[in-house]
């Protein structure tokens, strides 16, 4: 009967031993946190939708996002837009071509820090067979008023973007007030408004690096581009102005108009495009030169 007795406490001793192991960790054994990643911080910019188009802002904001734990919200619409999402306040940062409604937003104080980073040229496109004859035109306007006088079908924008700004004053330029079946505007971007024009063998006016940026998948060639006056298009960046917007993130919006306009920014813009289509699509403002932008 005592054998029995020292059997069960002995069997007692070893559960409760048994137990405290295993609810107790070994010394050492204990876990190490997971390092907090910071979430990256939110940029939004209003941008015209040539730098979509071309492809230039899925490589130059990549190295922006990775080097600064930022990510960017883009919105591609056309430039009259994309300096009234600004104006909204629902933009931190606006890229945009078009200089008279950049100087207006800038006096009005929807924008501050407004910087030259880029330019290209405007240029007409259209059927190779030429229908209108403006390749032999002395200018811009004097190619629209050929086009005009043939009504030959041309392709407008029709979106208030910077490349419709510039259209505009070409036909004003013209004495022409553009009308009829052989017109036709199409409130879209530069990419679909250069295909619909492919579809309807027709010309529009384009920025260079769409164009190029197309040109293997469409049959309209480049038939003027000689007016330093009208085809010049240069590209700014500004901050929306945190006086107006004080949600608005001016900080980084400093930090992204810097970067585009330093070396390592500058020097993206200037090799954009000379692996595939044989030229840089735009040109950056260090190269500029002589070609300076109001």
């Amino acid at each position: 009967m005592k054998n029995l007795f020292a059997k069960i406490i002995l069997v007692s001793i070893l559960i409760s031993l048994f137990a405290g192991c295993v609810q107790q960790a070994p010394p050492g054994n204990t876990t190490i946190p997971t390092p907090t990643v910071a979430a990256p911080q939110k940029l939004r910019l209003a941008t015209t939708t040539s730098t979509c188009d071309t492809g230039l802002l899925d490589v130059l904001n990549k190295k922006f996002e990775q080097e600064n734990n930022v990510e960017i919200s883009t919105l591609c619409e056309g430039t009259g837009k994309a300096i009234a999402t600004g104006e909204l306040g629902a933009a931190d940062v606006v890229m945009v071509h078009a200089v008279e409604a950049e100087l207006k937003a800038v006096a009005n104080g929807s924008f501050i820090n407004r910087t030259y980073m880029m330019y290209n040229y405007f240029v007409i496109i259209g059927p190779e067979n030429d229908p209108a004859g403006i390749k032999n035109a002395s200018n811009a306007s004097d190619a629209f008023k050929k086009i005009a006088a043939k009504q030959a079908s041309f392709i407008s924008r029709g979106d208030d973007s910077g490349t419709h700004k510039m259209e505009l004053s070409i036909w004003k330029a013209a004495n022409v007030t553009p009308s009829g079946a052989w017109y036709q505007s199409v409130g879209k971007g530069m990419g679909d408004t250069i295909s619909t024009a492919d579809i309807k063998e027709g010309y529009t006016l384009s920025d260079r690096g769409t164009y190029l940026a197309m040109k293997e998948k469409i049959k309209l060639g480049i038939l003027f581009e000689k007016d330093q006056k009208y085809l010049f298009n240069p590209y700014h960046v500004m901050a929306v102005n945190p006086a107006k917007f004080q949600d608005v993130k001016y900080d980084l919006a400093l930090k992204y108009i810097g970067y585009v306009t330093s070396p390592e920014g500058q020097e993206i813009i200037r090799n954009y495009g000379k692996d595939k289509y044989g030229e840089a699509l735009f040109v950056p403002e260090e190269d500029a030169g002589n070609v300076t932008s109001p």
